[in-house]
C-alpha cells in the first residue's frame, strides 16, 4: 500500500502493552467506582492504543490545542478507557482514575467538557459522529488545516437514525479528514446487536453512504496501524471486529455483563492475567501536530452598521433574521449558517448569497444539523447559526439537550411559529418550542417582534454563551422601534403606556401587534392598557413586569401564539408567583389547530385583538 510503513516489532509490542494497560486501568476504575462499563472499554483497547499512540497527532499536555487531531467517543459509556488514555499520555495522574464517578472528581460516568480532552458530551448514543462531522467540515473548509477527526462508535448505536444522517453528510461533503471506527463487539445492553458480527452488511451500508470502508480484526494492532494509514478522497470507516470484554476470561463475548464492574477478587485475578502479557512498562510518547490552524477570535462580533428600518414599514421577523445574519457575516468570517433545506423560507438564503463559502446545507436532517453546529463550534472555531421551522427542532431536542451538557455555544433560529402561519396546518406550526427551549439549562430565548429587535437579537446571540433560540414569525408586521433603540438580554420594553392603564398586556411577535390593535379599540371605550414586549422569554424582565403590574392594579394579561403549557403565560406566572395582589390571566392556543387564514386562526384560538379586548373588559369589570 502507498506510503504505509509497517511499525517494527518493538513498536507493535509497545502498542499491545499499552492496550493491556488501558484494559487494566478501565477494570480498576470501574471496580473502584462500583459501576461503569469495563466490557465496553475492553473491546476498544487496541483501537484506543493505536489511535492515541501511533496514529493521532496532538499535544498531550494541551488537549484543546487548535492544531491537535480531534477525537470523539460516541460510545460515551466507554469513558473509563478515554480517561485511561489521557493518564497513559501523562495528562491525568494515574491515581485520579480510581476517583471515577465520584462527586469530587471531574471523571464523570460519561465524557463531559469540564474535562479538557472532551470537546462534546456523549452518552446519549448516536450523536458523536454528527459532532465529528462538524469538526471535520470546519477543519477542511473553514480552517483549511491538516488536523484530522476520529470518532469511535459502538455497534449498538448504529441503530440510531442520527448516525446515518451523519454518514450521509460526510459522504456528500467528502470529509476525507474524518475517520469513523465502528467497534463491532457483537453485544448490546440487553441482547446481541441486530447484525452481530455480519461485518459485510456494515461494509455495504457504509459504502452506500459514500465512505471508503476497511474491515479489520479490531484486536490486531498491526491491522489497525495499516487501516489508519489509508488516506482516500472520501471519509473512512474502519469496521473493527472485536469482542466485548476482550481479555476478561469467563466474561469475554458473554451476555449479561454490560455496564457491570467486576467484583474485587475477580478483578484482581483478571488484572494479574492481563499484567502477565505486558512485556514492557515503557510508555509511547504522543506525536505532536502540524501547526497550521489559523488563530481565531470570535469575541465581540458587532453589526457593521445600525439597523435601517422605518417605523410603520412592514417586514416578517423571519426575513429580518436573514437580513441580519447576512449583515453580521460581514463583521466576522467565523459567522457560519446552517439550514435544513428551508433556506428560502427561513431567509438564511440571504446569508448564502453573500457568504456562500460559510453556508452549510444540512438537508432535511435536523438532528444532524444541530450536531454539526455543535462540532463546528468546538474549540471556539466558529459562531454557528442554524435555521429551520421552529416545529422541526422538537425532533432534535435530544441533540439540543446534549449541546447544553456540552456547554456548546450555538444559535438556533426557528421560523414559522404558531397558528399565524395559516394554511399549512398544525404539522408545520411550532406551539411547543418555547416550552422546550426554556427547559434547556443556561439557554437564552429571544422572541423579537419587529425588524429592529430581530437584528439586535441576532447580534446579541452571536456574543452570548450557551444555547440561544430566536423565534421568528411568518406574517409581516410593522416596525415599532427606532433604529437606535437599545436592546439587552433580560430587558423588556414598554411599547405603550398612559397615566391610568387598567391592565398590563404582555405579547410577543404577532400577539404584540394584536395587543397594540386591541389598545386602539379599547381606547375608544376609554380603557387604557399598558403593552409590554418581553424581547427575551428567558431570562424574563421580572422587575419591569412587576412594576407595570403594580401600576395597573396588579392585573397582567399574557397572550401568545403557543400552547398554554410552558410558554409566555407560564414564564410570567412563575416570575410573579407569591407577589401579593398580582394576578395573571392567560390567552394561548388550547388545542391542536387546523388550516385556515392567519387572522381566522388567531380568532378561532382566542389570541387576536378581539379576544384581548374581551379579556381586558372582563378583568376591568371584575373590579
Amino acid at each position: 500500500m502507498d506510503g504505509y510503513h509497517k511499525p517494527d516489532q518493538q513498536k507493535l509490542q509497545a502498542l499491545k502493552d499499552t492496550a493491556n494497560r488501558l484494559r487494566i486501568s478501565s477494570i480498576q476504575a470501574t471496580t473502584a467506582a462500583g459501576s461503569g462499563h469495563p466490557t465496553s472499554c475492553c473491546s476498544a483497547a487496541e483501537i484506543m492504543s493505536v489511535l492515541f499512540f501511533h496514529t493521532m497527532r496532538y499535544k498531550s499536555q494541551d488537549p484543546r490545542n487548535a492544531h491537535n487531531d480531534r477525537f470523539v467517543l460516541s460510545k460515551g459509556h466507554a469513558a473509563p478507557i478515554l480517561y485511561a488514555v489521557w493518564a497513559e499520555a501523562g495528562f491525568l495522574p494515574e491515581a485520579e482514575l480510581l476517583n471515577l464517578r465520584k462527586i469530587s472528581s471531574d471523571l464523570d460516568g460519561h465524557p463531559v467538557p469540564k474535562q479538557a480532552f472532551t470537546d462534546v458530551a456523549t452518552g446519549s448514543l448516536g450523536q458523536g459522529l454528527g459532532a465529528a462531522c462538524g469538526m471535520a467540515y470546519t477543519g477542511k473548509y473553514f480552517d483549511k488545516a491538516s488536523y484530522r477527526v476520529y470518532c469511535l462508535l459502538g455497534d449498538g448505536e448504529l441503530s440510531e437514525g442520527s448516525v446515518w444522517e451523519a454518514m450521509a453528510f460526510a459522504g456528500i461533503y467528502k470529509l476525507d479528514n474524518l475517520v469513523a471506527i465502528l467497534d463491532i463487539n457483537r453485544l448490546g445492553q440487553s441482547e446481541p446487536a441486530p447484525l452481530q458480527h455480519q461485518l459485510d452488511v456494515y461494509q455495504k451500508r457504509c459504502e452506500a453512504f459514500g465512505w471508503h470502508t476497511v474491515i479489520v480484526n479490531g484486536h490486531s494492532v498491526e491491522e489497525l496501524c495499516k487501516a489508519f494509514s489509508q488516506a482516500k478522497h472520501q471519509p473512512t470507516a474502519i469496521i473493527a471486529k472485536t469482542f466485548k470484554g476482550r481479555g476478561i476470561s469467563g466474561v469475554e463475548d458473554k451476555e449479561s455483563w454490560h455496564g457491570k464492574p467486576l467484583p474485587k477478587t475477580m478483578a484482581d485475578q483478571v488484572i494479574q492475567e492481563i499484567q502477565s502479557q505486558i512485556q514492557s512498562k515503557k510508555k509511547i510518547l504522543a506525536t505532536p501536530p502540524q501547526e497550521d490552524a489559523p488563530s481565531v477570535d470570535i469575541t465581540n462580533i458587532r453589526m457593521p452598521t445600525p439597523p435601517s428600518y422605518k417605523v410603520g414599514d412592514k417586514i416578517a421577523t423571519r426575513k429580518a433574521y436573514g437580513q441580519a445574519l447576512a449583515k453580521l457575516g460581514h463583521a466576522s468570517d467565523r459567522i457560519i449558517a446552517l439550514d435544513g433545506d428551508t433556506k428560502n423560507s427561513t431567509f438564511s438564503d440571504l446569508f448564502k448569497k453573500e457568504h456562500p463559502d460559510r453556508f452549510i446545507e444540512c438537508y432535511i436532517a435536523e438532528q444532524n444539523m444541530v450536531s454539526i453546529a455543535v462540532g463546528c463550534a468546538t474549540r471556539n472555531r466558529t459562531v454557528p447559526f442554524c435555521s429551520t421551522f421552529a416545529a422541526f427542532y422538537t425532533r432534535a431536542f435530544d441533540q439540543i439537550r446534549m449541546a447544553a451538557i456540552s456547554e456548546s455555544n450555538i444559535n438556533l433560529c426557528g421560523s414559522h411559529c404558531g397558528v399565524s402561519i395559516g394554511e399549512d396546518g398544525p404539522s408545520q406550526m411550532a406551539l411547543e418550542d418555547l416550552a422546550m427551549f426554556r427547559s434547556v439549562p443556561m439557554s437564552t430565548v429571544f422572541y423579537p417582534s419587529d425588524g429592529v429587535s430581530t437584528e439586535k437579537a441576532v447580534e446579541l446571540a452571536a456574543n452570548t454563551k450557551g444555547i440561544c433560540f430566536i423565534r421568528t414569525s411568518r406574517p409581516e408586521n410593522a416596525i415599532i422601534y427606532s433604529n437606535n433603540e437599545d436592546f439587552q438580554i433580560g430587558q423588556a420594553k414598554v411599547v405603550l403606556k398612559s397615566q391610568d392603564d387598567q391592565v398590563t398586556v404582555i405579547g410577543a411577535g404577532v400577539t404584540l401587534h394584536e395587543a397594540l390593535a386591541a389598545a386602539d379599540l379599547l381606547k375608544k371605550e376609554k380603557i387604557n392598557i399598558r403593552v409590554l414586549d418581553p424581547f427575551t422569554i428567558k431570562p424574563l424582565d421580572r422587575k419591569l413586569i412587576l412594576d407595570s403590574a403594580r401600576a395597573t392594579k396588579g392585573r397582567i394579561l399574557t397572550v401568545e401564539d403557543h400552547y398554554y403549557e410552558g410558554g409566555i403565560g407560564e414564564a410570567v406566572s412563575s416570575a410573579v408567583v407569591g407577589e401579593p395582589g398580582v394576578t395573571v390571566t392567560r390567552l394561548a392556543v388550547s388545542q391542536v389547530p387546523r388550516s385556515g387564514k392567519p387572522a381566522e386562526l388567531l380568532k378561532m384560538f382566542g389570541i387576536d385583538k378581539d379576544a384581548i379586548v374581551q379579556a381586558v373588559k372582563g378583568l376591568v369589570s371584575k373590579a
